[in-house]
Protein backbone atom coordinates (compact mmCIF):
# COMPACT_ATOMS: atom_id res chain seq x y z
CA UNK A 1 0.00 0.00 0.00
CA UNK A 2 0.90 3.73 -0.75
CA UNK A 3 0.49 6.61 1.66
CA UNK A 4 0.63 10.00 1.29
CA UNK A 5 3.71 11.85 2.10
CA UNK A 6 2.02 14.68 2.90
CA UNK A 7 -1.66 13.67 4.02
CA UNK A 8 -1.82 9.92 5.12
CA UNK A 9 -5.77 10.21 4.28
CA UNK A 10 -5.33 9.51 1.15
CA UNK A 11 -3.55 5.63 0.65
CA UNK A 12 -3.45 3.29 -2.36
CA UNK A 13 -3.91 -0.33 -2.75
CA UNK A 14 -1.69 -2.43 -4.74
CA UNK A 15 -2.67 -5.45 -6.45
CA UNK A 16 0.06 -7.29 -3.86
CA UNK A 17 -1.99 -5.86 -1.53
CA UNK A 18 -5.16 -8.40 -2.93
CA UNK A 19 -2.94 -10.90 -4.03
CA UNK A 20 -1.55 -12.45 -0.41
CA UNK A 21 -3.48 -14.20 1.79
CA UNK A 22 -4.44 -13.18 4.05
CA UNK A 23 -4.96 -9.71 2.10
CA UNK A 24 -3.37 -6.73 3.45
CA UNK A 25 -5.12 -4.42 6.53
CA UNK A 26 -5.66 -1.35 4.94
CA UNK A 27 -7.63 -3.69 2.09
CA UNK A 28 -9.90 -5.70 4.42
CA UNK A 29 -12.63 -3.37 4.98
CA UNK A 30 -13.55 -3.92 1.93
CA UNK A 31 -11.61 -7.03 0.36
CA UNK A 32 -14.97 -8.26 -1.30
CA UNK A 33 -15.58 -5.47 -3.65
CA UNK A 34 -11.84 -4.61 -4.45
CA UNK A 35 -11.22 -8.02 -5.14
CA UNK A 36 -14.36 -7.88 -7.83
CA UNK A 37 -12.85 -4.60 -9.26
CA UNK A 38 -9.59 -6.59 -9.63
CA UNK A 39 -11.26 -9.47 -10.77
CA UNK A 40 -13.10 -7.56 -13.76
CA UNK A 41 -9.59 -5.92 -14.40
CA UNK A 42 -7.66 -8.80 -15.12
CA UNK A 43 -11.07 -10.88 -16.83
CA UNK A 44 -12.33 -8.19 -18.68
CA UNK A 45 -10.51 -5.22 -19.68
CA UNK A 46 -7.61 -7.57 -20.21
CA UNK A 47 -9.34 -9.87 -22.51
CA UNK A 48 -11.04 -9.41 -26.06
CA UNK A 49 -14.84 -8.84 -26.43
CA UNK A 50 -16.84 -10.05 -29.05
CA UNK A 51 -18.75 -6.92 -28.90
CA UNK A 52 -15.92 -4.64 -29.14
CA UNK A 53 -15.79 -4.24 -32.51
CA UNK A 54 -11.65 -4.79 -32.84
CA UNK A 55 -9.01 -6.97 -32.41
CA UNK A 56 -6.67 -6.92 -28.93
CA UNK A 57 -8.45 -6.07 -25.30
CA UNK A 58 -11.15 -3.56 -23.99
CA UNK A 59 -8.29 -1.75 -22.52
CA UNK A 60 -4.92 -1.82 -24.31
CA UNK A 61 -3.01 -0.29 -21.19
CA UNK A 62 -5.04 -2.44 -18.20
CA UNK A 63 -2.09 -5.57 -18.72
CA UNK A 64 0.76 -3.59 -18.75
CA UNK A 65 -0.29 -1.42 -15.65
CA UNK A 66 -1.28 -4.73 -13.97
CA UNK A 67 2.61 -6.14 -14.94
CA UNK A 68 4.29 -3.07 -13.90
CA UNK A 69 2.48 -2.78 -10.64
CA UNK A 70 1.05 0.30 -11.24
CA UNK A 71 -3.05 -0.46 -11.00
CA UNK A 72 -3.97 1.14 -7.69
CA UNK A 73 -7.35 1.39 -5.75
CA UNK A 74 -8.71 3.44 -3.42
CA UNK A 75 -11.69 3.33 -1.67
CA UNK A 76 -14.55 5.91 -1.14
CA UNK A 77 -17.06 4.95 1.37
CA UNK A 78 -20.70 5.54 1.54
CA UNK A 79 -24.05 5.30 0.18
CA UNK A 80 -24.35 8.84 -0.47
CA UNK A 81 -21.23 10.82 -0.76
CA UNK A 82 -20.81 14.27 -0.67
CA UNK A 83 -19.77 15.58 -4.36
CA UNK A 84 -18.01 18.47 -2.98
CA UNK A 85 -15.89 16.04 -0.52
CA UNK A 86 -15.54 14.08 -3.50
CA UNK A 87 -14.53 16.18 -5.63
CA UNK A 88 -11.44 17.29 -3.46
CA UNK A 89 -10.48 13.79 -3.11
CA UNK A 90 -10.39 13.28 -6.76
CA UNK A 91 -8.27 16.49 -6.87
CA UNK A 92 -6.10 15.24 -4.40
CA UNK A 93 -5.44 11.88 -5.87
CA UNK A 94 -5.15 13.47 -9.01
CA UNK A 95 -2.02 15.75 -8.11
CA UNK A 96 -0.50 12.60 -6.66
CA UNK A 97 -1.06 10.53 -9.75
CA UNK A 98 1.06 13.38 -11.66
CA UNK A 99 3.98 13.18 -8.88
CA UNK A 100 3.78 9.41 -9.09
CA UNK A 101 3.54 8.79 -12.57
CA UNK A 102 5.82 11.60 -14.17
CA UNK A 103 8.98 9.67 -13.09
CA UNK A 104 8.21 7.09 -15.62
CA UNK A 105 9.28 8.46 -18.76
CA UNK A 106 6.83 6.93 -21.37
CA UNK A 107 5.80 3.89 -19.00
CA UNK A 108 3.19 6.58 -16.62
CA UNK A 109 0.67 5.85 -19.64
CA UNK A 110 0.08 2.70 -17.57
CA UNK A 111 -0.80 4.26 -14.39
CA UNK A 112 -3.85 3.78 -13.17
CA UNK A 113 -6.24 4.96 -10.13
CA UNK A 114 -9.19 3.35 -9.53
CA UNK A 115 -11.58 5.53 -7.09
CA UNK A 116 -14.50 2.66 -6.16
CA UNK A 117 -17.50 3.67 -4.60
CA UNK A 118 -18.69 0.20 -2.92
CA UNK A 119 -21.54 0.95 -1.12
CA UNK A 120 -23.03 3.84 -3.83
CA UNK A 121 -26.08 2.11 -4.98
CA UNK A 122 -26.05 1.42 -9.05
CA UNK A 123 -29.50 3.05 -9.53
CA UNK A 124 -27.24 6.60 -7.64
CA UNK A 125 -24.46 6.02 -10.03
CA UNK A 126 -25.40 8.37 -12.95
CA UNK A 127 -26.32 11.14 -10.10
CA UNK A 128 -22.63 10.91 -8.70
CA UNK A 129 -19.98 8.91 -10.88
CA UNK A 130 -21.23 10.63 -13.98
CA UNK A 131 -22.18 13.90 -12.52
CA UNK A 132 -17.94 14.00 -11.38
CA UNK A 133 -16.84 13.17 -14.21
CA UNK A 134 -18.66 15.24 -16.43
CA UNK A 135 -17.88 18.15 -13.86
CA UNK A 136 -14.39 17.38 -13.52
CA UNK A 137 -13.04 16.00 -17.05
CA UNK A 138 -12.40 19.55 -18.09
CA UNK A 139 -9.39 20.19 -15.59
CA UNK A 140 -8.41 17.12 -15.54
CA UNK A 141 -7.93 17.08 -19.72
CA UNK A 142 -5.96 20.49 -19.19
CA UNK A 143 -3.34 18.40 -17.27
CA UNK A 144 -3.04 15.76 -19.57
CA UNK A 145 -5.17 13.06 -17.92
CA UNK A 146 -8.39 11.63 -18.34
CA UNK A 147 -10.98 10.91 -15.77
CA UNK A 148 -13.62 7.89 -16.91
CA UNK A 149 -16.76 6.76 -14.92
CA UNK A 150 -17.70 3.37 -15.07
CA UNK A 151 -20.54 1.16 -13.17
CA UNK A 152 -23.08 -1.29 -13.82
CA UNK A 153 -26.13 1.17 -15.31
CA UNK A 154 -23.99 1.25 -17.68
CA UNK A 155 -22.99 4.47 -18.31
CA UNK A 156 -25.02 4.61 -21.80
CA UNK A 157 -21.80 6.03 -23.62
CA UNK A 158 -21.14 3.59 -27.01
CA UNK A 159 -17.95 2.08 -27.91
CA UNK A 160 -15.35 3.82 -30.02
CA UNK A 161 -15.65 1.21 -32.70
CA UNK A 162 -19.25 -0.36 -31.66
CA UNK A 163 -21.52 2.31 -31.02
CA UNK A 164 -23.92 -0.90 -29.90
CA UNK A 165 -21.12 -1.65 -27.19
CA UNK A 166 -21.07 -0.68 -23.79
CA UNK A 167 -17.30 -0.97 -22.63
CA UNK A 168 -18.09 1.43 -19.24
CA UNK A 169 -19.80 -1.41 -17.37
CA UNK A 170 -18.48 -2.61 -14.30
CA UNK A 171 -19.58 -4.65 -11.19
CA UNK A 172 -19.36 -1.76 -8.83
CA UNK A 173 -19.58 2.24 -9.42
CA UNK A 174 -16.09 3.88 -9.67
CA UNK A 175 -13.80 6.79 -11.61
CA UNK A 176 -10.45 5.83 -13.00
CA UNK A 177 -7.85 8.35 -13.49
CA UNK A 178 -4.99 8.02 -16.21
CA UNK A 179 -3.22 9.92 -18.53
CA UNK A 180 -4.58 10.83 -21.93
CA UNK A 181 -3.68 8.70 -25.19
CA UNK A 182 -3.18 9.10 -28.79
CA UNK A 183 -6.75 7.30 -29.53
CA UNK A 184 -8.27 9.56 -26.69
CA UNK A 185 -9.75 12.12 -29.73
CA UNK A 186 -12.66 11.17 -30.38
CA UNK A 187 -13.77 11.78 -26.33
CA UNK A 188 -12.02 15.45 -26.71
CA UNK A 189 -13.42 16.08 -30.34
CA UNK A 190 -16.48 18.09 -29.12
CA UNK A 191 -14.64 21.14 -27.14
CA UNK A 192 -12.28 23.11 -28.54
CA UNK A 193 -10.38 23.75 -25.63
CA UNK A 194 -9.83 19.42 -25.43
CA UNK A 195 -8.91 19.59 -28.39
CA UNK A 196 -6.35 22.17 -28.43
CA UNK A 197 -4.77 20.05 -25.17
CA UNK A 198 -4.69 17.36 -27.39
CA UNK A 199 -3.19 18.36 -30.04
CA UNK A 200 -0.37 19.95 -28.10
CA UNK A 201 0.16 16.56 -26.54
CA UNK A 202 -0.26 14.50 -29.17
CA UNK A 203 -0.26 16.55 -33.08
CA UNK A 204 2.31 14.53 -34.49
CA UNK A 205 0.96 10.90 -33.17
CA UNK A 206 -2.19 11.23 -34.40
CA UNK A 207 -3.45 7.52 -35.28
CA UNK A 208 -4.14 7.47 -39.18
CA UNK A 209 -7.60 6.26 -39.24
CA UNK A 210 -8.18 9.50 -37.08
CA UNK A 211 -5.91 12.02 -39.14
CA UNK A 212 -8.67 12.81 -41.20
CA UNK A 213 -11.26 13.40 -38.61
CA UNK A 214 -8.91 15.41 -36.65
CA UNK A 215 -7.96 17.79 -39.72
CA UNK A 216 -11.40 18.46 -40.50
CA UNK A 217 -12.17 19.60 -36.91
CA UNK A 218 -9.10 22.09 -36.90
CA UNK A 219 -9.97 23.39 -39.75
CA UNK A 220 -13.71 23.93 -38.82
CA UNK A 221 -12.33 25.19 -35.64
CA UNK A 222 -10.03 27.46 -37.57
CA UNK A 223 -12.40 28.85 -40.10
CA UNK A 224 -14.80 29.56 -36.94
CA UNK A 225 -12.18 31.30 -34.83
CA UNK A 226 -11.28 33.34 -38.23
CA UNK A 227 -14.78 34.50 -38.96
CA UNK A 228 -15.12 35.44 -35.11
CA UNK A 229 -12.26 37.88 -34.87
CA UNK A 230 -13.74 39.70 -38.30
CA UNK A 231 -17.59 40.03 -36.65
CA UNK A 232 -15.44 41.92 -33.73
CA UNK A 233 -13.36 43.40 -36.03
CA UNK A 234 -15.53 45.07 -38.19
CA UNK A 235 -18.04 46.12 -34.90
CA UNK A 236 -15.41 48.16 -33.87
CA UNK A 237 -14.34 49.22 -36.97
CA UNK A 238 -18.10 50.59 -37.26
CA UNK A 239 -18.08 53.17 -34.78
CA UNK A 240 -14.26 53.31 -33.47
CA UNK A 241 -12.16 56.72 -32.90
CA UNK A 242 -9.14 54.72 -32.95
CA UNK A 243 -6.67 56.14 -35.67
CA UNK A 244 -6.35 55.00 -39.46
CA UNK A 245 -3.98 51.87 -39.42
CA UNK A 246 -4.58 51.12 -35.69
CA UNK A 247 -5.73 47.53 -34.85
CA UNK A 248 -9.56 48.26 -34.54
CA UNK A 249 -10.57 46.48 -31.57
CA UNK A 250 -9.18 43.10 -32.67
CA UNK A 251 -7.60 40.82 -30.06
CA UNK A 252 -5.47 39.22 -32.08
CA UNK A 253 -2.59 41.41 -34.14
CA UNK A 254 -2.07 42.39 -37.55
CA UNK A 255 -0.93 39.35 -39.54
CA UNK A 256 -1.27 36.60 -36.96
CA UNK A 257 -2.88 33.66 -37.15
CA UNK A 258 -6.06 33.30 -35.57
CA UNK A 259 -6.13 29.51 -35.28
CA UNK A 260 -2.38 29.75 -33.51
CA UNK A 261 -3.51 28.80 -30.03
CA UNK A 262 -4.87 25.82 -31.55
CA UNK A 263 -1.57 24.71 -33.37
CA UNK A 264 1.04 22.17 -31.94
CA UNK A 265 4.64 23.05 -31.02
CA UNK A 266 6.97 24.28 -33.41
CA UNK A 267 8.59 21.85 -35.45
CA UNK A 268 5.72 19.02 -35.58
CA UNK A 269 3.97 17.75 -37.90
CA UNK A 270 0.58 17.59 -36.56
CA UNK A 271 -1.11 14.89 -38.34
CA UNK A 272 2.06 12.58 -39.17
CA UNK A 273 0.87 13.25 -42.91
CA UNK A 274 4.81 13.36 -43.90
CA UNK A 275 5.22 10.11 -42.95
Amino acid sequence: MLIHPVDPSYTLIEVGDLDREPVAPAAAAYEGPLRTVLRWAREYLCAPHPELGRPGNVCPYAPGALERGVFYLTVQPGADPDPAEVTQRLRGYRDWFIELSEPSGSARMFHTILMVFPELPTARAPQIVDALQIALKGEFVARGLMIGEFHDGPPPKGGLWNPDFRPLRCPLPMLAIRHMVPTDYLFLEDNPEHVTMYLRLYGDQVPPHLRERVLNRLIHLLLTNADRESTVSAGADAGSAVPSGAEHGSAVPSGADPGSALAPGPGRDPFGLAR
